[in-house]
This record gives structure tokens, C-alpha cells and sequence, in this order.
């Protein structure tokens, strides 16, 4: 639930850019631990389904990241 707090970042994405790191860390780290998961048949593919969302968002950070200027400038 702190995270979803973190991702608060779109109020002022200058002053938050590098929070941006930990939060796509966040998102990359449970996309992969669900494919490990459902390549092992760890969990269904009902289940690996939360994992697209988690890959989107961390997408937008890296493209949100590149493109925020470091504060400052």
C-alpha cells in the first residue's frame, strides 16, 4: 500500500524523478517473480494475468523517466 502512495509521482514528476527508480524496480521485480511462477505452474494463468498491468506501468516509468528533465534545468 506505500507504494501506491509513491506513485503519487504525477502530482510533480520533476521533484519525484528519482523516485521513479524503486518504483520501476518495484514493477519489474513482481512481473518476473510471476513469470518464474507461472513457468514453473506455480500459479494459473488467471492468476498470472495481474502481471500485464504491473508491465505496462513500469514501461510508462522508464518512458516517463527518460523523458523528465533532473531537476534543476
Amino acid at each position: 500500500m506505500a507504494w501506491q502512495i509513491a506513485f503519487l509521482i504525477g502530482s510533480d514528476p520533476v521533484r519525484f524523478r528519482l523516485l521513479m527508480i524503486p518504483s520501476m524496480i518495484e514493477k519489474f521485480a513482481y512481473v518476473s517473480a510471476v513469470a518464474v511462477l507461472y513457468g514453473r505452474a506455480g500459479i494459473s494463468s488467471a492468476d498470472a494475468m495481474t502481471a500485464p498491468p504491473d508491465l505496462l506501468l513500469g514501461i510508462l516509468f522508464v518512458a516517463a523517466f527518460a523523458r523528465t528533465p533532473k531537476s534543476g534545468q
